[in-house]
Protein backbone atom coordinates (compact mmCIF):
# COMPACT_ATOMS: atom_id res chain seq x y z
CA UNK A 1 0.00 0.00 0.00
CA UNK A 2 1.64 3.47 -0.79
CA UNK A 3 1.67 6.20 2.44
CA UNK A 4 0.15 9.56 2.15
CA UNK A 5 1.70 12.22 5.06
CA UNK A 6 0.30 15.12 5.43
CA UNK A 7 2.26 17.91 6.35
CA UNK A 8 0.53 19.44 9.44
CA UNK A 9 -2.49 19.01 11.06
CA UNK A 10 -5.82 18.22 9.12
CA UNK A 11 -8.08 21.37 8.61
CA UNK A 12 -11.43 21.59 10.18
CA UNK A 13 -13.75 19.82 8.11
CA UNK A 14 -11.55 18.55 5.53
CA UNK A 15 -12.60 15.30 2.98
CA UNK A 16 -8.87 15.29 2.70
CA UNK A 17 -8.09 11.96 4.69
CA UNK A 18 -10.88 10.27 3.08
CA UNK A 19 -10.16 11.17 -0.51
CA UNK A 20 -6.40 10.21 0.02
CA UNK A 21 -7.39 6.69 1.57
CA UNK A 22 -10.40 5.94 -1.45
CA UNK A 23 -7.08 6.56 -3.94
CA UNK A 24 -5.16 3.61 -1.56
CA UNK A 25 -3.08 5.33 0.33
CA UNK A 26 -2.60 4.72 4.26
CA UNK A 27 -2.87 8.18 5.46
CA UNK A 28 -0.60 9.79 8.51
CA UNK A 29 -0.40 13.15 9.75
CA UNK A 30 2.67 14.65 10.94
CA UNK A 31 3.05 17.98 13.12
CA UNK A 32 5.38 19.46 10.80
CA UNK A 33 8.28 19.19 8.53
CA UNK A 34 11.06 17.47 10.81
CA UNK A 35 8.00 14.85 11.75
CA UNK A 36 7.24 14.43 7.95
CA UNK A 37 10.86 13.55 7.62
CA UNK A 38 10.59 11.04 10.36
CA UNK A 39 7.68 9.37 8.85
CA UNK A 40 8.78 9.43 5.63
CA UNK A 41 11.95 7.31 6.54
CA UNK A 42 9.48 4.72 8.37
CA UNK A 43 7.95 3.66 5.41
CA UNK A 44 9.07 0.20 3.35
CA UNK A 45 11.81 1.88 0.57
CA UNK A 46 9.61 -0.06 -1.69
CA UNK A 47 6.82 1.68 -1.06
CA UNK A 48 5.54 4.91 -3.18
CA UNK A 49 5.30 8.08 -0.33
CA UNK A 50 2.82 11.11 -1.37
CA UNK A 51 3.41 14.24 0.84
CA UNK A 52 0.46 16.58 1.01
CA UNK A 53 -0.48 19.88 2.14
CA UNK A 54 -3.20 19.18 5.15
CA UNK A 55 -5.11 22.77 3.66
CA UNK A 56 -5.53 21.08 0.09
CA UNK A 57 -8.61 22.04 -1.81
CA UNK A 58 -9.37 19.93 -5.14
CA UNK A 59 -10.92 17.40 -7.03
CA UNK A 60 -10.00 13.89 -6.19
CA UNK A 61 -9.14 13.23 -9.61
CA UNK A 62 -6.71 16.43 -8.83
CA UNK A 63 -5.17 14.08 -6.67
CA UNK A 64 -5.17 11.20 -8.42
CA UNK A 65 -3.57 12.08 -11.37
CA UNK A 66 -0.59 13.98 -9.11
CA UNK A 67 -0.17 11.17 -6.59
CA UNK A 68 -1.35 7.56 -8.54
CA UNK A 69 0.33 7.45 -11.58
CA UNK A 70 2.80 4.93 -11.94
CA UNK A 71 4.89 5.73 -15.02
CA UNK A 72 6.63 8.77 -13.31
CA UNK A 73 9.41 8.39 -10.65
CA UNK A 74 8.02 11.65 -8.98
CA UNK A 75 4.91 14.21 -9.69
CA UNK A 76 3.49 16.87 -8.23
CA UNK A 77 0.63 19.70 -8.04
CA UNK A 78 -0.15 22.43 -5.89
CA UNK A 79 -0.49 21.28 -2.67
CA UNK A 80 0.90 17.70 -3.34
CA UNK A 81 3.91 15.82 -4.31
CA UNK A 82 5.13 11.96 -5.08
CA UNK A 83 7.77 10.28 -5.41
CA UNK A 84 8.31 6.29 -6.11
CA UNK A 85 11.22 4.08 -5.14
CA UNK A 86 13.90 5.60 -7.19
CA UNK A 87 12.56 8.97 -6.30
CA UNK A 88 12.48 8.93 -2.56
CA UNK A 89 16.04 9.49 -1.10
CA UNK A 90 16.12 12.55 -2.99
CA UNK A 91 12.88 13.45 -1.43
CA UNK A 92 13.88 12.77 1.21
CA UNK A 93 16.77 14.98 1.33
CA UNK A 94 14.98 17.51 -0.35
CA UNK A 95 12.39 17.72 2.87
CA UNK A 96 15.55 17.70 5.50
CA UNK A 97 16.70 20.83 3.07
CA UNK A 98 13.19 22.26 3.27
CA UNK A 99 12.66 21.86 7.22
CA UNK A 100 15.90 23.78 8.11
CA UNK A 101 14.95 26.67 6.29
CA UNK A 102 10.67 26.70 6.67
CA UNK A 103 8.59 27.74 3.94
CA UNK A 104 4.40 27.93 3.61
CA UNK A 105 4.56 26.28 0.44
CA UNK A 106 6.36 22.96 1.20
CA UNK A 107 4.94 20.57 -1.25
CA UNK A 108 5.95 23.18 -4.02
CA UNK A 109 9.57 23.97 -2.51
CA UNK A 110 10.15 20.06 -2.58
CA UNK A 111 8.97 19.84 -6.07
CA UNK A 112 11.42 22.36 -7.14
CA UNK A 113 14.18 20.77 -5.07
CA UNK A 114 13.97 17.37 -7.02
CA UNK A 115 13.66 19.04 -10.31
CA UNK A 116 17.29 20.70 -9.01
CA UNK A 117 18.70 17.41 -8.05
CA UNK A 118 18.15 16.20 -11.72
CA UNK A 119 14.92 14.10 -10.79
CA UNK A 120 12.15 14.86 -13.35
CA UNK A 121 8.95 15.75 -11.42
CA UNK A 122 5.87 15.22 -13.76
CA UNK A 123 2.93 17.81 -13.45
CA UNK A 124 -0.21 16.76 -15.01
CA UNK A 125 -2.10 19.10 -16.80
CA UNK A 126 -5.29 19.62 -14.90
CA UNK A 127 -7.48 22.17 -17.08
CA UNK A 128 -10.91 22.89 -14.96
CA UNK A 129 -10.13 20.26 -12.46
CA UNK A 130 -9.08 22.02 -8.79
CA UNK A 131 -6.17 22.04 -6.97
CA UNK A 132 -4.86 24.54 -4.85
CA UNK A 133 -3.78 25.83 -1.05
CA UNK A 134 -5.56 28.20 0.48
CA UNK A 135 -4.32 30.57 3.00
CA UNK A 136 -7.49 31.99 4.61
CA UNK A 137 -10.99 31.21 4.90
CA UNK A 138 -12.13 33.27 2.20
CA UNK A 139 -10.19 31.84 -0.05
CA UNK A 140 -11.02 28.39 1.03
CA UNK A 141 -14.63 28.85 0.43
CA UNK A 142 -13.99 30.35 -3.28
CA UNK A 143 -11.74 26.65 -3.88
CA UNK A 144 -14.63 25.05 -2.79
CA UNK A 145 -17.07 26.22 -4.67
CA UNK A 146 -14.98 26.13 -7.54
CA UNK A 147 -14.68 22.14 -7.18
CA UNK A 148 -18.49 21.96 -6.76
CA UNK A 149 -18.95 23.88 -10.15
CA UNK A 150 -16.92 21.18 -11.67
CA UNK A 151 -18.01 17.65 -12.42
CA UNK A 152 -14.98 15.57 -11.97
CA UNK A 153 -15.93 12.19 -13.34
CA UNK A 154 -17.32 14.12 -16.30
CA UNK A 155 -13.65 15.35 -16.86
CA UNK A 156 -12.26 12.01 -15.81
CA UNK A 157 -14.29 10.20 -18.86
CA UNK A 158 -13.23 12.91 -21.37
CA UNK A 159 -9.64 13.27 -20.57
CA UNK A 160 -9.92 8.97 -20.82
CA UNK A 161 -9.95 9.08 -24.63
CA UNK A 162 -6.93 10.08 -26.46
CA UNK A 163 -6.66 13.83 -27.03
CA UNK A 164 -6.29 13.56 -31.33
CA UNK A 165 -7.90 10.49 -33.08
CA UNK A 166 -9.18 9.08 -36.23
CA UNK A 167 -12.63 10.72 -36.85
CA UNK A 168 -14.35 6.91 -36.70
CA UNK A 169 -12.44 6.76 -33.34
CA UNK A 170 -13.70 9.92 -32.13
CA UNK A 171 -17.57 9.97 -33.37
CA UNK A 172 -18.36 6.13 -33.68
CA UNK A 173 -16.51 4.36 -30.85
CA UNK A 174 -15.37 7.02 -27.95
CA UNK A 175 -18.61 8.43 -27.44
CA UNK A 176 -19.81 5.22 -25.93
CA UNK A 177 -16.73 2.71 -25.28
CA UNK A 178 -15.22 5.03 -22.30
CA UNK A 179 -18.60 4.37 -20.34
CA UNK A 180 -17.42 0.68 -20.80
CA UNK A 181 -14.07 1.59 -19.45
CA UNK A 182 -15.48 2.87 -16.37
CA UNK A 183 -17.78 0.06 -16.39
CA UNK A 184 -14.74 -2.32 -16.45
CA UNK A 185 -12.71 -0.09 -14.01
CA UNK A 186 -15.27 -0.08 -11.33
CA UNK A 187 -15.74 -4.22 -11.39
CA UNK A 188 -11.89 -4.38 -10.88
CA UNK A 189 -10.93 -5.38 -14.51
CA UNK A 190 -7.22 -4.58 -15.92
CA UNK A 191 -6.37 -2.69 -19.12
CA UNK A 192 -4.44 -6.22 -19.42
CA UNK A 193 -7.65 -8.23 -19.30
CA UNK A 194 -9.71 -6.37 -22.02
CA UNK A 195 -6.48 -5.83 -24.49
CA UNK A 196 -6.49 -9.91 -24.05
CA UNK A 197 -10.39 -10.04 -24.68
CA UNK A 198 -9.81 -8.12 -27.79
CA UNK A 199 -7.11 -10.40 -29.11
CA UNK A 200 -9.19 -13.31 -28.23
CA UNK A 201 -12.06 -11.58 -30.57
CA UNK A 202 -10.26 -11.14 -33.39
CA UNK A 203 -8.55 -13.79 -33.56
CA UNK A 204 -11.92 -15.72 -33.02
CA UNK A 205 -12.91 -13.08 -36.00
CA UNK A 206 -10.38 -14.59 -38.00
CA UNK A 207 -11.27 -17.73 -37.93
CA UNK A 208 -14.42 -17.18 -38.73
CA UNK A 209 -13.20 -15.59 -41.92
CA UNK A 210 -11.37 -18.30 -42.08
CA UNK A 211 -14.57 -20.66 -43.36
CA UNK A 212 -14.99 -19.07 -46.26
CA UNK A 213 -18.78 -18.78 -46.05
CA UNK A 214 -20.79 -15.80 -45.99
CA UNK A 215 -22.36 -16.47 -42.68
CA UNK A 216 -18.43 -16.81 -41.19
CA UNK A 217 -17.94 -13.74 -43.25
CA UNK A 218 -20.22 -11.59 -41.58
CA UNK A 219 -19.53 -12.66 -37.88
CA UNK A 220 -15.73 -12.06 -38.40
CA UNK A 221 -16.91 -8.30 -39.67
CA UNK A 222 -19.24 -7.79 -36.40
CA UNK A 223 -16.54 -9.62 -34.38
CA UNK A 224 -13.56 -7.38 -35.84
CA UNK A 225 -15.62 -4.29 -35.05
CA UNK A 226 -16.07 -5.74 -31.24
CA UNK A 227 -12.35 -6.61 -30.67
CA UNK A 228 -11.76 -2.74 -32.35
CA UNK A 229 -14.01 -1.29 -29.24
CA UNK A 230 -12.44 -3.55 -26.89
CA UNK A 231 -9.19 -1.84 -28.05
CA UNK A 232 -10.35 1.27 -27.45
CA UNK A 233 -11.35 0.74 -23.92
CA UNK A 234 -8.31 -1.09 -22.90
CA UNK A 235 -6.25 2.50 -23.41
CA UNK A 236 -9.39 4.17 -22.09
CA UNK A 237 -9.90 2.11 -18.91
CA UNK A 238 -5.98 2.38 -18.10
CA UNK A 239 -6.28 6.40 -18.36
CA UNK A 240 -9.37 6.52 -16.64
CA UNK A 241 -8.02 4.41 -13.84
CA UNK A 242 -4.72 5.38 -14.17
CA UNK A 243 -3.16 1.49 -14.14
CA UNK A 244 -0.26 1.63 -16.64
CA UNK A 245 2.27 -0.97 -16.60
CA UNK A 246 4.89 -2.80 -18.19
CA UNK A 247 3.24 -5.80 -19.61
CA UNK A 248 0.32 -3.40 -20.68
CA UNK A 249 3.23 -1.73 -22.85
CA UNK A 250 4.11 -4.62 -24.69
CA UNK A 251 0.62 -5.88 -24.88
CA UNK A 252 -0.47 -2.43 -26.38
CA UNK A 253 2.58 -2.08 -28.66
CA UNK A 254 2.11 -5.79 -30.27
CA UNK A 255 -1.08 -6.63 -30.10
CA UNK A 256 -2.62 -4.24 -32.84
CA UNK A 257 -0.78 -5.85 -35.52
CA UNK A 258 -1.02 -9.34 -34.68
CA UNK A 259 -4.93 -8.86 -34.28
CA UNK A 260 -5.03 -6.86 -38.01
CA UNK A 261 -2.38 -9.57 -40.01
CA UNK A 262 -4.29 -12.33 -38.12
CA UNK A 263 -7.47 -11.68 -39.82
CA UNK A 264 -5.36 -11.21 -43.23
CA UNK A 265 -4.73 -14.48 -42.62
CA UNK A 266 -7.71 -15.46 -42.31
CA UNK A 267 -9.27 -14.25 -44.63
CA UNK A 268 -6.51 -16.01 -47.25
CA UNK A 269 -7.76 -18.92 -45.94
CA UNK A 270 -11.28 -18.42 -46.69
CA UNK A 271 -10.92 -17.47 -49.96
CA UNK A 272 -8.61 -20.29 -50.39
CA UNK A 273 -11.84 -22.43 -49.38
CA UNK A 274 -13.32 -20.92 -51.80
CA UNK A 275 -11.19 -21.43 -55.07
CA UNK A 276 -9.82 -18.09 -55.01
CA UNK A 277 -5.46 -17.82 -53.98
CA UNK A 278 -4.73 -13.99 -52.73
CA UNK A 279 -1.97 -14.68 -50.43
CA UNK A 280 -0.10 -13.02 -52.51
CA UNK A 281 -2.22 -9.98 -51.60
CA UNK A 282 -2.89 -10.74 -47.95
CA UNK A 283 1.36 -10.57 -47.97
CA UNK A 284 1.19 -7.60 -49.90
CA UNK A 285 -1.33 -5.56 -47.27
CA UNK A 286 0.88 -6.29 -44.97
CA UNK A 287 3.84 -5.41 -46.55
CA UNK A 288 2.64 -2.44 -47.27
CA UNK A 289 1.24 -1.45 -43.34
CA UNK A 290 4.56 -2.51 -42.37
CA UNK A 291 6.84 0.21 -44.58
CA UNK A 292 4.01 2.34 -43.70
CA UNK A 293 4.66 2.60 -40.21
CA UNK A 294 8.54 2.01 -40.47
CA UNK A 295 8.38 5.18 -42.32
CA UNK A 296 6.29 7.23 -39.15
CA UNK A 297 8.37 5.56 -36.79
CA UNK A 298 11.98 6.66 -39.02
CA UNK A 299 10.32 10.33 -39.31
CA UNK A 300 9.68 10.72 -35.76
CA UNK A 301 12.50 9.24 -34.05
CA UNK A 302 14.76 11.19 -37.12
CA UNK A 303 13.20 14.40 -35.74
CA UNK A 304 11.69 14.29 -31.92
CA UNK A 305 14.74 16.16 -30.76
CA UNK A 306 15.66 17.78 -33.56
CA UNK A 307 16.64 21.28 -33.30
CA UNK A 308 15.43 24.44 -36.13
CA UNK A 309 12.59 22.13 -36.23
CA UNK A 310 10.24 24.44 -38.81
CA UNK A 311 9.35 24.26 -42.50
CA UNK A 312 7.21 26.06 -44.81
CA UNK A 313 5.37 22.78 -45.48
CA UNK A 314 4.96 22.25 -41.79
CA UNK A 315 3.69 26.08 -41.34
CA UNK A 316 1.04 25.36 -43.80
CA UNK A 317 -0.16 22.35 -42.14
CA UNK A 318 -0.67 24.35 -38.85
CA UNK A 319 -2.63 26.93 -40.86
CA UNK A 320 -4.92 23.83 -41.82
CA UNK A 321 -5.27 22.74 -38.74
CA UNK A 322 -6.78 25.92 -37.68
CA UNK A 323 -9.66 24.78 -40.20
CA UNK A 324 -11.62 21.98 -38.64
CA UNK A 325 -13.01 20.15 -41.48
CA UNK A 326 -8.93 20.08 -42.98
CA UNK A 327 -8.26 18.36 -39.57
CA UNK A 328 -10.37 15.16 -39.74
CA UNK A 329 -10.29 15.25 -43.85
CA UNK A 330 -6.49 14.61 -43.74
CA UNK A 331 -6.68 12.33 -40.41
CA UNK A 332 -9.52 10.14 -42.74
CA UNK A 333 -7.49 10.28 -46.24
CA UNK A 334 -4.45 8.12 -44.41
CA UNK A 335 -6.65 5.08 -43.65
CA UNK A 336 -5.81 4.94 -40.12
CA UNK A 337 -6.79 1.78 -38.13
CA UNK A 338 -10.57 2.98 -37.47
CA UNK A 339 -11.70 3.65 -40.62
CA UNK A 340 -9.16 0.93 -41.85
CA UNK A 341 -10.53 -1.69 -39.45
CA UNK A 342 -14.34 -0.52 -40.37
CA UNK A 343 -13.77 -0.71 -44.27
CA UNK A 344 -12.07 -4.05 -43.41
CA UNK A 345 -15.07 -5.16 -41.40
CA UNK A 346 -17.93 -3.76 -43.70
CA UNK A 347 -16.00 -5.31 -46.92
CA UNK A 348 -15.36 -8.88 -45.63
CA UNK A 349 -19.37 -9.11 -44.44
CA UNK A 350 -20.27 -7.59 -47.94
CA UNK A 351 -17.94 -8.76 -50.43
CA UNK A 352 -15.03 -11.02 -50.75
CA UNK A 353 -11.37 -11.37 -49.31
CA UNK A 354 -9.92 -10.37 -52.85
CA UNK A 355 -11.99 -7.41 -52.57
CA UNK A 356 -10.79 -6.19 -49.45
CA UNK A 357 -7.05 -6.89 -50.02
CA UNK A 358 -7.09 -4.38 -52.95
CA UNK A 359 -9.18 -2.01 -51.00
CA UNK A 360 -6.81 -2.07 -48.56
CA UNK A 361 -3.64 -1.62 -50.49
CA UNK A 362 -5.16 1.13 -52.79
CA UNK A 363 -6.46 3.47 -49.58
CA UNK A 364 -3.40 2.50 -47.42
CA UNK A 365 -1.07 3.09 -50.35
CA UNK A 366 -2.36 6.58 -51.35
CA UNK A 367 -2.22 7.30 -47.71
CA UNK A 368 1.45 6.22 -47.57
CA UNK A 369 2.26 8.29 -50.39
CA UNK A 370 0.46 11.83 -49.07
CA UNK A 371 2.06 11.13 -45.31
CA UNK A 372 5.29 10.24 -46.92
CA UNK A 373 4.95 12.89 -49.81
CA UNK A 374 4.32 15.61 -47.03
CA UNK A 375 7.09 14.49 -44.51
CA UNK A 376 9.67 14.71 -47.73
CA UNK A 377 8.54 18.58 -48.30
CA UNK A 378 9.25 18.90 -44.72
CA UNK A 379 12.25 17.59 -44.69
CA UNK A 380 13.89 19.13 -47.30
CA UNK A 381 12.88 22.45 -46.92
CA UNK A 382 13.73 23.17 -43.05
CA UNK A 383 16.90 23.30 -41.29
CA UNK A 384 16.84 21.00 -38.93
CA UNK A 385 19.88 20.00 -36.94
CA UNK A 386 19.51 15.89 -36.35
CA UNK A 387 21.08 14.78 -32.90
CA UNK A 388 23.26 12.08 -32.26
CA UNK A 389 20.62 9.81 -30.68
CA UNK A 390 18.45 10.45 -33.82
CA UNK A 391 21.10 9.20 -35.78
CA UNK A 392 21.29 6.15 -33.64
CA UNK A 393 17.38 5.79 -33.50
CA UNK A 394 17.76 5.35 -37.38
CA UNK A 395 20.90 3.03 -37.09
CA UNK A 396 19.38 0.50 -35.03
CA UNK A 397 15.83 1.22 -37.05
CA UNK A 398 18.10 -0.06 -39.95
CA UNK A 399 18.43 -3.70 -38.10
CA UNK A 400 21.84 -3.86 -39.96
CA UNK A 401 23.46 -7.52 -38.75
CA UNK A 402 27.11 -9.10 -38.87
CA UNK A 403 27.89 -8.99 -42.39
CA UNK A 404 27.32 -5.60 -42.47
CA UNK A 405 29.33 -5.06 -39.88
CA UNK A 406 32.05 -6.86 -41.51
CA UNK A 407 31.43 -5.07 -45.11
CA UNK A 408 31.40 -1.82 -43.01
CA UNK A 409 34.75 -2.11 -42.10
CA UNK A 410 36.49 -3.05 -45.24
CA UNK A 411 34.30 -0.25 -47.24
CA UNK A 412 35.94 2.66 -44.99
CA UNK A 413 38.68 3.10 -47.11
CA UNK A 414 36.93 3.46 -50.59
CA UNK A 415 35.04 6.22 -52.12
CA UNK A 416 31.52 4.37 -51.98
CA UNK A 417 30.51 5.71 -48.68
CA UNK A 418 30.73 9.06 -49.67
CA UNK A 419 27.61 9.06 -51.22
CA UNK A 420 24.79 9.69 -49.46
CA UNK A 421 23.27 6.94 -47.41
CA UNK A 422 19.64 7.23 -49.23
CA UNK A 423 21.17 7.30 -52.68
CA UNK A 424 23.19 4.10 -51.54
CA UNK A 425 20.40 2.50 -49.72
CA UNK A 426 17.98 2.94 -53.32
CA UNK A 427 20.45 1.45 -55.17
CA UNK A 428 21.22 -1.28 -53.32
CA UNK A 429 17.38 -2.43 -53.24
CA UNK A 430 16.90 -1.22 -56.61
CA UNK A 431 19.43 -3.75 -57.88
CA UNK A 432 17.90 -6.36 -55.61
CA UNK A 433 14.61 -6.05 -56.89
CA UNK A 434 15.44 -5.68 -60.25
CA UNK A 435 17.48 -8.87 -60.28
CA UNK A 436 14.23 -10.81 -58.04
CA UNK A 437 11.28 -9.08 -60.54
CA UNK A 438 13.74 -9.61 -64.13
CA UNK A 439 15.14 -13.08 -63.37
CA UNK A 440 14.06 -16.71 -63.20
CA UNK A 441 12.94 -18.00 -60.01
CA UNK A 442 16.05 -19.93 -58.51
CA UNK A 443 18.54 -17.57 -60.90
CA UNK A 444 22.15 -17.65 -59.40
CA UNK A 445 22.38 -14.06 -60.53
CA UNK A 446 19.45 -13.09 -57.64
CA UNK A 447 22.11 -14.24 -55.23
CA UNK A 448 24.66 -12.35 -57.21
CA UNK A 449 22.35 -9.02 -56.85
CA UNK A 450 21.84 -10.04 -52.76
CA UNK A 451 25.91 -9.95 -52.42
CA UNK A 452 25.76 -5.99 -53.69
CA UNK A 453 22.68 -5.41 -52.02
CA UNK A 454 24.71 -6.74 -48.54
CA UNK A 455 27.60 -4.43 -49.89
CA UNK A 456 25.85 -1.17 -50.85
CA UNK A 457 23.49 -1.29 -48.02
CA UNK A 458 26.09 -1.36 -45.36
CA UNK A 459 27.83 1.73 -46.91
CA UNK A 460 24.58 3.47 -46.37
CA UNK A 461 24.86 2.94 -42.79
CA UNK A 462 28.87 3.17 -42.45
CA UNK A 463 28.32 7.11 -41.80
CA UNK A 464 25.99 8.83 -38.95
CA UNK A 465 22.50 8.98 -40.62
CA UNK A 466 22.06 12.99 -40.24
CA UNK A 467 21.25 14.03 -43.59
CA UNK A 468 17.58 15.53 -44.30
CA UNK A 469 16.02 12.39 -46.15
CA UNK A 470 18.32 9.74 -44.11
CA UNK A 471 15.03 8.76 -42.38
CA UNK A 472 13.78 6.65 -45.60
CA UNK A 473 16.52 4.50 -45.05
CA UNK A 474 15.35 1.93 -43.22
CA UNK A 475 11.76 1.62 -44.82
CA UNK A 476 13.80 1.13 -47.94
CA UNK A 477 15.45 -1.76 -46.41
CA UNK A 478 11.83 -3.62 -45.12
CA UNK A 479 10.75 -2.71 -48.34
CA UNK A 480 13.37 -4.27 -50.24
CA UNK A 481 13.44 -7.33 -47.59
CA UNK A 482 10.15 -8.01 -47.16
CA UNK A 483 9.19 -7.59 -51.14
CA UNK A 484 12.20 -10.14 -51.84
CA UNK A 485 10.39 -12.72 -50.11
CA UNK A 486 7.20 -11.83 -51.32
CA UNK A 487 8.17 -12.05 -55.18
CA UNK A 488 10.49 -15.31 -54.40
CA UNK A 489 7.74 -17.11 -52.72
CA UNK A 490 4.97 -16.05 -55.21
CA UNK A 491 7.59 -17.28 -58.21
CA UNK A 492 8.50 -20.35 -57.01
CA UNK A 493 4.94 -22.30 -58.01
CA UNK A 494 4.96 -24.15 -54.91
CA UNK A 495 1.53 -23.52 -53.35
CA UNK A 496 2.55 -23.16 -49.48
CA UNK A 497 5.38 -20.50 -50.76
CA UNK A 498 3.23 -17.85 -49.85
CA UNK A 499 1.24 -18.77 -46.90
CA UNK A 500 5.54 -19.62 -45.53
CA UNK A 501 6.65 -16.44 -46.79
CA UNK A 502 3.76 -15.02 -45.03
CA UNK A 503 4.67 -16.38 -41.48
CA UNK A 504 8.44 -15.17 -41.91
CA UNK A 505 7.60 -11.54 -42.63
CA UNK A 506 5.41 -11.43 -39.94
CA UNK A 507 8.19 -12.41 -37.73
CA UNK A 508 10.27 -10.43 -38.81
CA UNK A 509 8.32 -7.35 -38.73
CA UNK A 510 7.23 -8.44 -34.87
CA UNK A 511 11.20 -7.80 -34.22
CA UNK A 512 11.20 -4.46 -36.15
CA UNK A 513 8.01 -3.32 -34.61
CA UNK A 514 9.79 -4.44 -30.87
CA UNK A 515 12.55 -2.30 -32.21
CA UNK A 516 10.55 0.59 -32.07
CA UNK A 517 8.35 0.90 -29.38
CA UNK A 518 11.79 -0.20 -27.00
CA UNK A 519 13.29 2.80 -29.21
CA UNK A 520 10.20 4.78 -27.73
CA UNK A 521 10.41 3.66 -24.17
CA UNK A 522 14.45 5.06 -24.27
CA UNK A 523 15.72 2.05 -23.29
CA UNK A 524 17.52 1.34 -27.03
CA UNK A 525 17.29 -0.91 -29.73
CA UNK A 526 17.18 -4.79 -28.66
CA UNK A 527 20.62 -6.28 -27.36
CA UNK A 528 23.36 -6.76 -30.14
CA UNK A 529 23.47 -10.95 -29.82
CA UNK A 530 19.55 -10.83 -31.14
CA UNK A 531 20.14 -8.83 -34.41
CA UNK A 532 23.02 -11.59 -34.89
CA UNK A 533 21.46 -14.69 -34.68
CA UNK A 534 18.72 -13.28 -36.65
CA UNK A 535 21.16 -12.07 -39.35
CA UNK A 536 20.15 -8.25 -39.76
CA UNK A 537 17.62 -7.52 -42.77
CA UNK A 538 20.94 -8.20 -45.05
CA UNK A 539 21.64 -11.60 -44.25
CA UNK A 540 18.27 -12.64 -44.28
CA UNK A 541 17.79 -11.53 -47.75
CA UNK A 542 20.86 -13.03 -48.77
CA UNK A 543 20.24 -16.23 -47.22
CA UNK A 544 16.39 -16.56 -48.75
CA UNK A 545 17.91 -15.70 -51.99
CA UNK A 546 20.38 -18.63 -51.60
CA UNK A 547 17.66 -21.39 -50.27
CA UNK A 548 15.82 -19.73 -53.41
CA UNK A 549 18.73 -20.89 -55.85
CA UNK A 550 19.47 -24.43 -53.93
CA UNK A 551 15.95 -25.43 -53.80
CA UNK A 552 14.61 -24.79 -56.78
CA UNK A 553 14.23 -27.46 -58.59
CA UNK A 554 13.47 -29.97 -54.85
CA UNK A 555 9.89 -29.83 -54.78
CA UNK A 556 8.31 -28.09 -51.65
CA UNK A 557 11.93 -27.60 -50.27
CA UNK A 558 11.77 -24.06 -50.50
CA UNK A 559 8.61 -23.85 -48.63
CA UNK A 560 10.26 -25.89 -45.68
CA UNK A 561 12.77 -23.78 -45.80
CA UNK A 562 10.63 -20.90 -45.31
CA UNK A 563 8.79 -22.53 -42.61
CA UNK A 564 11.70 -23.13 -40.81
CA UNK A 565 13.33 -20.31 -41.18
CA UNK A 566 9.65 -18.27 -39.76
CA UNK A 567 9.31 -20.17 -36.72
CA UNK A 568 13.28 -19.90 -35.61
CA UNK A 569 12.83 -15.89 -36.53
CA UNK A 570 9.62 -16.19 -34.33
CA UNK A 571 10.51 -18.30 -31.45
CA UNK A 572 14.08 -15.90 -30.80
CA UNK A 573 12.57 -12.85 -30.70
CA UNK A 574 9.36 -13.76 -29.38
CA UNK A 575 11.43 -15.28 -26.36
CA UNK A 576 13.84 -12.34 -25.79
CA UNK A 577 10.69 -9.79 -26.29
CA UNK A 578 8.69 -11.39 -23.54
CA UNK A 579 12.14 -11.33 -21.63
CA UNK A 580 12.29 -8.15 -21.79
CA UNK A 581 8.71 -6.68 -21.40
CA UNK A 582 8.25 -8.22 -18.06
CA UNK A 583 10.95 -7.21 -16.92
CA UNK A 584 11.57 -4.42 -14.58
CA UNK A 585 13.06 -2.06 -17.02
CA UNK A 586 11.19 -2.23 -19.44
CA UNK A 587 8.80 1.19 -20.12
CA UNK A 588 5.39 1.62 -19.90
CA UNK A 589 5.18 3.16 -23.27
CA UNK A 590 1.34 4.17 -24.72
CA UNK A 591 0.28 5.36 -28.31
CA UNK A 592 -1.18 8.79 -27.07
CA UNK A 593 -1.53 10.76 -30.14
CA UNK A 594 -1.01 8.11 -33.31
CA UNK A 595 -3.95 6.94 -35.31
CA UNK A 596 -2.24 4.47 -37.21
Amino acid sequence: MSTAILTGPPAPGSSLDGDLRSLGFDVKAASGAEDAGALLSAVPAGERVALVDPRFVGHVHALRLALTDPRFPAAAAPGAITAQSGARPALARALSAAGDAGTDDLTGALADALDADGVSVHRPQLGTLVATVPTDAEARHAARAAVDAVDDEAVRLRSAVKAHDGFFTTFFISPYSRYIARWCARRGLTPNQVTTASLLTALIAAGCAATGERGGYVAAGVLLLVSFVLDCTDGQLARYALKYSTMGAWLDATFDRAKEYAFYAGLALGAARGGDDVWALALGAMILMTCRHVVDFSFNEANHDATANTSPTAALSDRLDGLGWTVWARRMIILPIGERWAMIAVLTAFTSPRIVFWALIIGCAFGACYTTAGRVLRSVTRKARRTDRAAQALADLADSGPLADVVRGQLSRTGIVRLQPLVLALIASGALLAAVLGRPFGSHQVIVAAVFYVVFSAAAVARPLKGALDWLVPPVFRAAEYTTVLVLAARSDEPQALPAAFGLVAAVAYHHYDTVYRIRGGTGAPPAWLVRVTGGHEGRTLLVTVLAALLADRGDDFTLALTALAVAVALVVLVESIRFWVSSGAPAVHDEGETA
